[in-house]
């Protein structure tokens, strides 16, 4: 099994270049079809202007700095991805929508590989709200991108849908990979529960040739994605595998949860699935 076609957002900003430097070289590495999206919005006018004419004049500069900025994202692209099988296309959208429809052909979306500050939603396409809308496994890169081995892989096991649909997505990778391991972190009463799933899986795996074994421990829930990331250390995995948001993302984000820890802390390459 492999990713046919991979789809990224591209942006002309220099912040932007791991993201797809990173994607370009995934695709090369999978034989895939890189498809990158320009898309950026409007921002709403934020001054009263009873008027008009202030209005006027500013959506004329706004949409011409959209275009160049379109433009100036194609250019990035092609640089990024030259010598390679590749489609673009643009939008005047928000990126995350815009993302979510094209993803209908994708196999895979790469996300992150920039600098993790403030996120404007009318230029970047935030990871999380790609994971939930978008129905598709999207890769998020550490904010200095990088080339993903995926020799060695950590797979957070939770016996949730999210979890199930996260193992499917991530075949192409476990099955080329080295070494993977099924972690499950659960409370002390939940061991046993733990153990007999883990085990289900790694037969399930073994049915389309990939060797794993399990790791069971004791772990709360807060500490959950710190010890996953203390697993993939131990066996220099470059790719935790996990279920994205099987709570509310509202609550997630409120309360705290894997998934935000895991986006908010980004140590490696995470394959989140929802």
């Amino acid at each position: 099994m492999a990713y046919k076609t991979i789809l990224v957002h591209a942006q002309g900003d220099a912040s932007a270049a791991p993201r797809l430097e990173t994607a370009a070289q995934l695709a090369r590495d999978q034989g895939a079809v890189l498809f990158g999206l320009g898309a950026e919005m409007i921002q709403p006018l934020a001054v009263a202007d009873p008027y008009g004419v202030m209005e006027a004049q500013w959506l004329v500069s706004m949409r011409e700095m959209v275009e160049d900025n379109l433009k100036a994202a194609e250019k990035a692209f092609m640089a990024h991805s030259e010598g390679q099988a590749r489609e673009w296309r643009a939008a005047t959208d928000l990126p995350v929508h815009a993302m979510a429809r094209a993803s209908r052909s994708a196999d895979l979306i790469v996300a992150g590989g920039a600098p993790l500050a403030h996120r404007d939603v009318y230029r970047v396409a935030d990871p999380g709200e790609l994971v939930v809308t978008s129905g598709r496994p999207v890769l998020v890169a550490p904010p200095t991108g990088g080339r993903l081995n995926a020799a060695k892989v950590v797979v957070a096991w939770k016996d949730t849908r999210e979890a199930r649909r996260a193992l499917s997505d991530a075949l192409p990778f476990l099955q080329a990979a080295q070494e993977v391991v099924v972690a499950a972190l659960c409370e002390k009463d939940g061991v046993e529960a733990a153990e007999f799933q883990t085990s289900d899986v790694i037969k399930g795996l073994e049915r389309h040739g990939v060797k794993a074994t399990a790791k069971v421990s004791v772990t709360p829930d807060p500490a959950v994605a710190d010890e996953l990331n203390n697993i993939a250390a131990a066996i220099g995995a470059d790719l935790i595998v996990s279920g994205g948001y099987g709570h509310s993302r509202l609550n997630e984000w409120v309360f705290g949860g894997v998934t935000r820890n895991l986006l908010l802390n980004p140590q490696r390459f995470v394959l989140l699935s929802h």
